[in-house]
Protein backbone atom coordinates (compact mmCIF):
# COMPACT_ATOMS: atom_id res chain seq x y z
CA UNK A 1 0.00 0.00 0.00
CA UNK A 2 1.43 3.43 -0.90
CA UNK A 3 1.02 6.29 1.45
CA UNK A 4 -1.58 7.87 -0.46
CA UNK A 5 -4.06 5.07 -1.24
CA UNK A 6 -3.32 1.56 -3.11
CA UNK A 7 -1.86 0.89 -6.33
CA UNK A 8 -3.53 0.11 -9.38
CA UNK A 9 -5.05 -2.56 -10.56
CA UNK A 10 -5.25 -3.59 -6.47
CA UNK A 11 -7.28 -0.26 -5.86
CA UNK A 12 -10.15 -1.66 -8.33
CA UNK A 13 -9.71 -5.34 -7.01
CA UNK A 14 -10.01 -3.98 -3.52
CA UNK A 15 -13.03 -1.47 -4.20
CA UNK A 16 -15.06 -4.39 -6.05
CA UNK A 17 -14.36 -6.62 -2.87
CA UNK A 18 -15.61 -3.68 -0.39
CA UNK A 19 -18.35 -3.21 -2.98
CA UNK A 20 -20.12 -6.17 -3.21
CA UNK A 21 -19.60 -7.33 0.24
CA UNK A 22 -21.51 -3.80 0.86
CA UNK A 23 -24.66 -4.96 -2.00
CA UNK A 24 -24.78 -8.02 -0.49
CA UNK A 25 -25.20 -6.90 3.57
CA UNK A 26 -28.34 -4.50 2.25
CA UNK A 27 -29.56 -6.83 0.03
CA UNK A 28 -29.94 -9.53 2.60
CA UNK A 29 -31.75 -7.35 5.16
CA UNK A 30 -34.04 -5.81 2.40
CA UNK A 31 -35.21 -9.64 1.12
CA UNK A 32 -34.87 -10.57 4.83
CA UNK A 33 -37.53 -8.46 5.86
CA UNK A 34 -39.62 -9.24 2.07
CA UNK A 35 -39.77 -12.81 3.39
CA UNK A 36 -41.44 -12.12 6.92
CA UNK A 37 -44.38 -13.94 6.09
CA UNK A 38 -43.06 -17.00 4.00
CA UNK A 39 -40.76 -17.60 6.99
CA UNK A 40 -43.32 -17.26 9.63
CA UNK A 41 -45.79 -19.51 7.69
CA UNK A 42 -43.11 -22.56 6.79
CA UNK A 43 -42.04 -22.69 10.36
CA UNK A 44 -44.99 -22.30 12.10
CA UNK A 45 -44.34 -19.05 13.68
CA UNK A 46 -46.12 -15.74 14.71
CA UNK A 47 -45.55 -12.53 13.04
CA UNK A 48 -44.73 -11.65 16.69
CA UNK A 49 -42.21 -13.99 16.68
CA UNK A 50 -40.53 -13.48 12.84
CA UNK A 51 -39.90 -9.81 13.69
CA UNK A 52 -37.50 -10.71 16.24
CA UNK A 53 -35.56 -12.26 13.36
CA UNK A 54 -35.21 -8.63 12.60
CA UNK A 55 -34.36 -6.96 15.89
CA UNK A 56 -32.14 -9.11 16.81
CA UNK A 57 -30.16 -8.80 13.69
CA UNK A 58 -30.20 -4.92 14.59
CA UNK A 59 -29.33 -5.25 17.85
CA UNK A 60 -26.54 -7.69 17.09
CA UNK A 61 -24.85 -5.06 14.73
CA UNK A 62 -25.59 -1.82 16.96
CA UNK A 63 -24.06 -3.01 20.03
CA UNK A 64 -21.18 -4.46 18.33
CA UNK A 65 -19.81 -1.56 16.13
CA UNK A 66 -17.68 0.51 18.40
CA UNK A 67 -16.35 -2.72 19.95
CA UNK A 68 -15.24 -3.89 16.77
CA UNK A 69 -14.28 -0.78 15.22
CA UNK A 70 -11.65 -0.35 18.58
CA UNK A 71 -10.37 -3.90 18.00
CA UNK A 72 -9.45 -3.32 14.84
CA UNK A 73 -7.28 -0.34 15.65
CA UNK A 74 -5.11 -2.61 17.38
CA UNK A 75 -5.20 -6.25 15.59
CA UNK A 76 -5.94 -4.93 11.69
CA UNK A 77 -8.63 -3.36 10.01
CA UNK A 78 -8.45 -5.97 7.28
CA UNK A 79 -8.36 -8.79 9.63
CA UNK A 80 -12.03 -7.75 11.35
CA UNK A 81 -13.29 -6.62 8.40
CA UNK A 82 -12.47 -10.61 6.77
CA UNK A 83 -13.65 -12.17 9.83
CA UNK A 84 -16.37 -10.54 10.05
CA UNK A 85 -17.67 -11.46 6.68
CA UNK A 86 -16.86 -14.77 7.03
CA UNK A 87 -19.14 -14.87 10.64
CA UNK A 88 -21.73 -13.91 8.32
CA UNK A 89 -21.50 -16.79 5.81
CA UNK A 90 -21.26 -19.08 8.28
CA UNK A 91 -24.79 -17.38 9.88
CA UNK A 92 -25.98 -17.52 6.58
CA UNK A 93 -25.57 -21.08 6.21
CA UNK A 94 -27.28 -21.62 9.37
CA UNK A 95 -30.24 -19.23 8.53
CA UNK A 96 -30.58 -21.22 5.59
CA UNK A 97 -30.70 -24.92 7.46
CA UNK A 98 -32.65 -23.45 10.29
CA UNK A 99 -36.10 -25.10 11.50
CA UNK A 100 -37.06 -23.62 14.01
CA UNK A 101 -37.58 -19.45 15.00
CA UNK A 102 -35.20 -19.81 17.68
CA UNK A 103 -32.37 -20.97 15.77
CA UNK A 104 -32.94 -18.52 13.23
CA UNK A 105 -33.20 -16.36 15.86
CA UNK A 106 -29.97 -17.61 17.32
CA UNK A 107 -28.67 -17.42 13.24
CA UNK A 108 -29.29 -14.25 13.06
CA UNK A 109 -28.11 -12.81 15.89
CA UNK A 110 -24.22 -14.02 15.29
CA UNK A 111 -25.07 -12.90 11.48
CA UNK A 112 -25.20 -9.64 12.97
CA UNK A 113 -22.36 -9.42 14.94
CA UNK A 114 -20.51 -10.71 11.36
CA UNK A 115 -22.25 -7.85 9.98
CA UNK A 116 -20.88 -5.07 12.27
CA UNK A 117 -17.33 -6.11 11.16
CA UNK A 118 -18.03 -5.03 7.78
CA UNK A 119 -20.23 -2.41 8.53
CA UNK A 120 -17.65 -0.62 10.51
CA UNK A 121 -14.72 -0.90 8.23
CA UNK A 122 -16.44 -0.13 4.92
CA UNK A 123 -15.54 3.80 5.09
CA UNK A 124 -12.73 3.39 6.67
CA UNK A 125 -11.11 0.83 4.39
CA UNK A 126 -12.41 3.12 1.10
CA UNK A 127 -10.07 5.84 2.45
CA UNK A 128 -7.34 3.97 2.20
CA UNK A 129 -8.03 2.47 -1.18
CA UNK A 130 -7.97 5.80 -2.56
CA UNK A 131 -5.47 9.20 -2.94
CA UNK A 132 -7.14 12.03 -1.56
CA UNK A 133 -7.84 13.98 -4.58
CA UNK A 134 -10.73 11.32 -5.81
CA UNK A 135 -11.57 9.92 -2.73
CA UNK A 136 -14.70 12.23 -3.35
CA UNK A 137 -15.38 9.49 -6.21
CA UNK A 138 -14.87 6.60 -4.05
CA UNK A 139 -17.82 7.90 -1.61
CA UNK A 140 -19.48 8.45 -3.66
CA UNK A 141 -19.36 5.13 -5.75
CA UNK A 142 -20.13 3.65 -1.56
CA UNK A 143 -23.21 5.69 -1.66
CA UNK A 144 -24.32 4.41 -4.63
CA UNK A 145 -23.94 0.79 -3.91
CA UNK A 146 -26.18 0.97 -1.48
CA UNK A 147 -28.58 3.33 -2.95
CA UNK A 148 -28.89 0.95 -6.18
CA UNK A 149 -29.13 -2.38 -3.41
CA UNK A 150 -32.11 -0.34 -1.38
CA UNK A 151 -33.67 0.20 -4.85
CA UNK A 152 -33.31 -3.27 -6.20
CA UNK A 153 -33.79 -5.38 -3.16
CA UNK A 154 -37.82 -5.92 -2.81
CA UNK A 155 -37.29 -6.83 -7.20
CA UNK A 156 -34.40 -9.05 -6.25
CA UNK A 157 -36.00 -10.85 -3.42
CA UNK A 158 -39.36 -11.31 -5.38
CA UNK A 159 -37.68 -13.05 -7.88
CA UNK A 160 -35.60 -15.59 -5.23
CA UNK A 161 -38.76 -16.15 -3.50
CA UNK A 162 -40.69 -16.95 -6.99
CA UNK A 163 -37.51 -19.89 -7.80
CA UNK A 164 -37.08 -21.46 -4.30
CA UNK A 165 -37.86 -20.84 -1.05
CA UNK A 166 -36.96 -18.54 1.43
CA UNK A 167 -34.03 -20.74 2.43
CA UNK A 168 -32.34 -19.72 -0.82
CA UNK A 169 -32.13 -16.03 0.37
CA UNK A 170 -29.51 -16.50 2.80
CA UNK A 171 -27.61 -19.22 0.83
CA UNK A 172 -26.33 -17.02 -2.26
CA UNK A 173 -24.80 -15.08 0.28
CA UNK A 174 -22.10 -18.25 0.76
CA UNK A 175 -20.31 -17.70 -3.21
CA UNK A 176 -20.72 -13.52 -3.18
CA UNK A 177 -19.07 -13.56 0.46
CA UNK A 178 -16.39 -16.40 -0.41
CA UNK A 179 -15.58 -14.60 -3.46
CA UNK A 180 -15.06 -11.29 -1.56
CA UNK A 181 -13.21 -12.95 1.23
CA UNK A 182 -10.75 -14.44 -1.42
CA UNK A 183 -10.11 -10.96 -3.53
CA UNK A 184 -10.13 -9.19 -0.31
CA UNK A 185 -7.77 -11.24 1.59
CA UNK A 186 -4.94 -10.38 -1.31
CA UNK A 187 -6.30 -6.48 -1.89
CA UNK A 188 -7.69 -5.20 0.85
CA UNK A 189 -5.32 -2.38 2.70
CA UNK A 190 -3.53 -2.77 5.27
CA UNK A 191 -3.17 0.76 7.09
CA UNK A 192 -0.55 0.91 10.34
CA UNK A 193 -1.74 -0.54 13.82
CA UNK A 194 -1.45 0.21 17.56
CA UNK A 195 -1.19 -2.04 19.86
CA UNK A 196 -3.62 -1.30 23.00
CA UNK A 197 -5.65 -3.66 25.03
CA UNK A 198 -9.44 -4.44 24.88
CA UNK A 199 -11.71 -2.16 27.26
CA UNK A 200 -13.92 -4.82 28.63
CA UNK A 201 -15.31 -2.06 30.59
CA UNK A 202 -16.35 0.44 28.20
CA UNK A 203 -17.52 -2.27 26.30
CA UNK A 204 -19.93 -3.41 28.63
CA UNK A 205 -21.45 0.19 29.32
CA UNK A 206 -21.68 0.53 25.47
CA UNK A 207 -23.34 -2.79 24.95
CA UNK A 208 -26.05 -1.73 27.94
CA UNK A 209 -26.27 2.10 26.53
CA UNK A 210 -26.73 0.71 22.62
CA UNK A 211 -29.32 -2.16 23.65
CA UNK A 212 -31.54 -0.97 26.63
CA UNK A 213 -31.54 1.97 23.80
CA UNK A 214 -32.84 -0.06 21.23
CA UNK A 215 -35.16 -2.64 23.61
CA UNK A 216 -36.91 0.79 24.77
CA UNK A 217 -37.63 2.18 21.59
CA UNK A 218 -39.05 -0.88 20.32
CA UNK A 219 -41.65 -1.70 23.40
CA UNK A 220 -42.85 1.90 22.28
CA UNK A 221 -42.80 1.35 18.45
CA UNK A 222 -44.74 -1.72 19.20
CA UNK A 223 -47.24 -0.99 21.95
CA UNK A 224 -45.09 -2.00 24.87
CA UNK A 225 -45.50 -0.18 28.08
CA UNK A 226 -44.61 3.32 28.63
CA UNK A 227 -43.24 2.74 31.87
CA UNK A 228 -41.19 -0.17 31.18
CA UNK A 229 -39.63 1.83 27.42
CA UNK A 230 -39.32 5.05 29.77
CA UNK A 231 -37.14 3.49 31.96
CA UNK A 232 -35.52 1.12 29.62
CA UNK A 233 -34.25 4.29 27.78
CA UNK A 234 -33.51 6.32 31.30
CA UNK A 235 -31.35 3.34 32.27
CA UNK A 236 -29.51 3.61 28.86
CA UNK A 237 -28.94 7.41 29.41
CA UNK A 238 -27.43 6.44 32.50
CA UNK A 239 -24.88 3.88 30.82
CA UNK A 240 -24.52 6.25 28.44
CA UNK A 241 -23.15 9.10 30.60
CA UNK A 242 -20.96 6.33 32.83
CA UNK A 243 -19.28 5.26 29.06
CA UNK A 244 -18.78 9.23 27.73
CA UNK A 245 -16.76 9.82 31.25
CA UNK A 246 -15.14 7.41 31.23
CA UNK A 247 -14.04 7.83 27.35
CA UNK A 248 -13.31 11.40 28.20
CA UNK A 249 -10.54 10.24 30.74
CA UNK A 250 -8.71 7.99 28.05
CA UNK A 251 -6.16 8.42 25.45
CA UNK A 252 -8.18 5.89 22.79
CA UNK A 253 -11.41 5.56 23.94
CA UNK A 254 -14.17 2.98 22.39
CA UNK A 255 -16.09 5.92 22.26
CA UNK A 256 -13.94 8.03 19.91
CA UNK A 257 -14.56 11.46 22.88
CA UNK A 258 -11.03 12.49 21.44
CA UNK A 259 -12.37 12.79 18.04
CA UNK A 260 -15.90 14.12 18.73
CA UNK A 261 -13.98 17.22 20.00
CA UNK A 262 -12.70 17.74 16.56
CA UNK A 263 -15.43 20.73 14.91
CA UNK A 264 -15.88 19.15 11.36
CA UNK A 265 -15.95 15.45 12.76
CA UNK A 266 -18.43 16.38 15.82
CA UNK A 267 -20.89 18.16 13.36
CA UNK A 268 -20.43 15.51 10.56
CA UNK A 269 -21.70 13.10 13.17
CA UNK A 270 -24.59 15.21 14.53
CA UNK A 271 -25.48 16.07 11.00
CA UNK A 272 -25.39 12.40 10.41
CA UNK A 273 -27.73 11.80 13.23
CA UNK A 274 -30.37 13.82 12.64
CA UNK A 275 -29.99 13.45 8.77
CA UNK A 276 -30.58 9.43 9.46
CA UNK A 277 -33.51 9.84 11.43
CA UNK A 278 -35.45 12.23 9.31
CA UNK A 279 -35.02 9.67 6.35
CA UNK A 280 -35.99 6.88 8.35
CA UNK A 281 -39.60 9.05 9.19
CA UNK A 282 -39.96 9.55 5.92
CA UNK A 283 -38.95 6.06 4.21
CA UNK A 284 -40.97 4.53 7.04
CA UNK A 285 -44.02 6.44 7.07
CA UNK A 286 -44.81 7.40 3.06
CA UNK A 287 -45.59 3.28 2.63
CA UNK A 288 -48.68 3.73 4.37
CA UNK A 289 -49.13 7.56 3.66
CA UNK A 290 -49.49 6.58 0.37
CA UNK A 291 -51.90 3.32 1.03
CA UNK A 292 -53.74 4.42 3.47
CA UNK A 293 -53.81 8.33 2.57
CA UNK A 294 -53.90 8.27 -1.11
CA UNK A 295 -55.41 5.17 -1.68
CA UNK A 296 -52.97 3.36 -3.59
CA UNK A 297 -52.50 0.09 -3.92
CA UNK A 298 -48.82 -2.09 -2.85
CA UNK A 299 -47.77 -2.39 -5.76
CA UNK A 300 -47.96 1.12 -7.00
CA UNK A 301 -46.50 2.09 -3.68
CA UNK A 302 -43.36 0.36 -3.93
CA UNK A 303 -42.78 1.57 -7.53
CA UNK A 304 -43.47 4.77 -6.43
CA UNK A 305 -40.45 5.05 -3.57
CA UNK A 306 -38.40 3.69 -6.14
CA UNK A 307 -37.34 7.54 -6.78
CA UNK A 308 -35.82 7.98 -4.09
CA UNK A 309 -32.86 5.50 -3.94
CA UNK A 310 -32.66 6.63 -7.90
CA UNK A 311 -32.67 10.41 -6.77
CA UNK A 312 -29.60 9.47 -3.97
CA UNK A 313 -27.68 7.50 -6.72
CA UNK A 314 -27.52 10.46 -9.36
CA UNK A 315 -26.94 13.61 -6.40
CA UNK A 316 -24.30 11.09 -5.21
CA UNK A 317 -22.05 11.18 -8.35
CA UNK A 318 -22.85 15.31 -8.24
CA UNK A 319 -21.90 15.48 -4.82
CA UNK A 320 -18.50 13.88 -5.16
CA UNK A 321 -17.85 16.19 -8.14
CA UNK A 322 -18.97 19.67 -6.22
CA UNK A 323 -16.95 19.02 -3.36
CA UNK A 324 -13.88 19.73 -5.24
CA UNK A 325 -15.70 23.69 -5.73
CA UNK A 326 -17.50 24.03 -2.47
CA UNK A 327 -17.41 22.97 1.24
CA UNK A 328 -18.87 19.50 2.00
CA UNK A 329 -20.77 21.81 4.95
CA UNK A 330 -22.28 23.67 2.15
CA UNK A 331 -23.41 20.77 -0.04
CA UNK A 332 -25.02 18.67 2.97
CA UNK A 333 -26.71 22.00 3.89
CA UNK A 334 -28.20 22.54 0.91
CA UNK A 335 -28.75 18.69 0.51
CA UNK A 336 -30.90 18.49 3.42
CA UNK A 337 -32.49 21.82 2.89
CA UNK A 338 -33.82 20.20 -0.49
CA UNK A 339 -34.82 17.19 1.55
CA UNK A 340 -36.94 19.30 3.76
CA UNK A 341 -38.75 20.99 0.39
CA UNK A 342 -39.69 17.69 -0.58
CA UNK A 343 -40.92 16.48 2.40
CA UNK A 344 -43.15 19.76 2.91
CA UNK A 345 -44.36 19.30 -0.84
CA UNK A 346 -45.42 15.47 0.07
CA UNK A 347 -46.70 16.60 3.04
CA UNK A 348 -49.05 19.62 1.89
CA UNK A 349 -50.43 16.91 -1.26
CA UNK A 350 -53.80 15.40 -1.46
CA UNK A 351 -55.19 12.54 -2.57
CA UNK A 352 -56.05 13.03 -6.05
CA UNK A 353 -52.02 13.89 -6.68
CA UNK A 354 -51.13 11.83 -9.82
CA UNK A 355 -47.93 9.64 -9.96
CA UNK A 356 -45.60 12.10 -11.47
CA UNK A 357 -46.47 14.52 -9.00
CA UNK A 358 -45.80 11.89 -6.21
CA UNK A 359 -42.53 10.97 -7.98
CA UNK A 360 -41.05 13.86 -9.02
CA UNK A 361 -41.17 15.34 -5.22
CA UNK A 362 -39.76 11.88 -3.48
CA UNK A 363 -37.12 12.06 -5.95
CA UNK A 364 -36.16 15.79 -4.86
CA UNK A 365 -35.83 13.94 -1.13
CA UNK A 366 -33.80 10.89 -2.53
CA UNK A 367 -31.66 13.75 -4.41
CA UNK A 368 -31.46 16.15 -1.50
CA UNK A 369 -30.16 12.73 0.81
CA UNK A 370 -27.39 11.96 -1.43
CA UNK A 371 -25.86 15.42 -2.09
CA UNK A 372 -25.65 15.25 1.44
CA UNK A 373 -24.30 11.86 2.10
CA UNK A 374 -21.37 11.88 -0.25
CA UNK A 375 -19.62 15.58 1.18
CA UNK A 376 -20.36 14.29 4.99
CA UNK A 377 -18.71 10.90 5.00
CA UNK A 378 -15.61 12.92 3.30
CA UNK A 379 -15.63 15.51 5.54
CA UNK A 380 -15.44 13.16 8.48
CA UNK A 381 -12.89 11.18 6.96
CA UNK A 382 -10.86 13.82 6.29
CA UNK A 383 -11.28 15.33 9.65
CA UNK A 384 -9.46 12.50 11.38
CA UNK A 385 -6.46 11.49 11.71
CA UNK A 386 -5.75 8.44 9.61
CA UNK A 387 -4.62 6.13 12.81
CA UNK A 388 -7.99 6.29 14.06
CA UNK A 389 -9.95 5.43 11.61
CA UNK A 390 -11.27 2.86 12.78
CA UNK A 391 -12.79 4.47 15.80
CA UNK A 392 -13.99 7.33 13.34
CA UNK A 393 -15.61 4.66 11.27
CA UNK A 394 -17.37 2.83 13.96
CA UNK A 395 -18.76 5.65 15.65
CA UNK A 396 -20.29 7.30 12.06
CA UNK A 397 -22.14 3.56 11.86
CA UNK A 398 -23.31 4.26 15.76
CA UNK A 399 -24.66 7.64 14.83
CA UNK A 400 -26.46 6.57 11.73
CA UNK A 401 -27.85 3.38 13.18
CA UNK A 402 -29.07 5.55 16.71
CA UNK A 403 -30.37 7.95 14.09
CA UNK A 404 -32.58 5.36 11.77
CA UNK A 405 -33.67 4.01 15.38
CA UNK A 406 -35.22 7.23 16.80
CA UNK A 407 -36.49 7.86 12.94
CA UNK A 408 -38.43 4.72 13.28
CA UNK A 409 -39.69 5.30 17.42
CA UNK A 410 -40.89 8.65 16.32
CA UNK A 411 -43.04 7.28 13.26
CA UNK A 412 -44.98 4.53 15.63
CA UNK A 413 -45.00 6.94 18.24
CA UNK A 414 -47.20 9.26 15.76
CA UNK A 415 -48.85 6.28 14.76
CA UNK A 416 -49.69 4.99 18.43
CA UNK A 417 -50.78 8.75 19.69
CA UNK A 418 -52.97 8.69 16.28
CA UNK A 419 -54.38 5.54 15.57
CA UNK A 420 -56.65 7.28 13.41
CA UNK A 421 -54.50 9.36 11.53
CA UNK A 422 -52.24 6.25 10.00
CA UNK A 423 -52.21 7.74 6.52
CA UNK A 424 -52.41 11.51 7.26
CA UNK A 425 -48.70 13.00 6.83
CA UNK A 426 -48.12 14.15 10.69
CA UNK A 427 -44.69 12.40 10.20
CA UNK A 428 -43.75 13.70 6.95
CA UNK A 429 -43.67 17.31 8.83
CA UNK A 430 -41.65 16.01 11.78
CA UNK A 431 -39.24 14.58 9.06
CA UNK A 432 -38.93 18.10 7.73
CA UNK A 433 -38.47 20.11 10.60
CA UNK A 434 -35.58 17.40 11.65
CA UNK A 435 -34.22 17.77 7.95
CA UNK A 436 -33.94 22.00 8.78
CA UNK A 437 -32.06 21.05 11.98
CA UNK A 438 -29.97 18.94 9.97
CA UNK A 439 -28.98 21.46 7.02
CA UNK A 440 -28.48 23.91 9.87
CA UNK A 441 -25.71 21.75 11.73
CA UNK A 442 -24.25 21.12 8.54
CA UNK A 443 -23.84 24.73 7.62
CA UNK A 444 -21.70 25.69 10.68
CA UNK A 445 -19.25 23.51 9.50
CA UNK A 446 -18.36 26.18 6.70
CA UNK A 447 -16.94 27.74 9.61
CA UNK A 448 -15.19 25.01 11.42
CA UNK A 449 -12.41 25.60 8.56
CA UNK A 450 -10.69 21.96 9.55
CA UNK A 451 -7.91 21.77 7.22
CA UNK A 452 -7.74 18.11 5.35
CA UNK A 453 -4.75 15.88 6.59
Amino acid sequence: MTEDGLPVPRRYWAVAAISLAVMMMVLDTTIANIALPTIARDIGATPAEVIWMVNAYQMATFISLLPLASIAESRGYHLVYLWGLALFIVASIACAFANSISSLILARVIQGFGAAGVLCMNATLMRFCYPVRVLGFGIALGTTVVAMSSALGPSIGALLLSLGNWRWMFAVNIPIGLVVIFVGWKTLPRPPISKQAFDVASTALSALTLGLFMVGADTLSHGGQWSLALFLIAISLIAGTALYRRSSLQIRPLVPVDLLRIPMYGLSMCTSLTAFMAEAIGMISLPFILHYGMGRTVVETGLLLTPWPLGVVVAAQLGGQLMKRFPSGMLGGLGMLMMAVGLVLLATLTAPASSFDLGWRIALCGAGFGLFQTPNNQAWILAIPPERSGAGGGMASTARLVGQTSGAMIVALTFRLLPDQVGAPWPLWIAAGIAIAASLISSTRVLAHQPSR
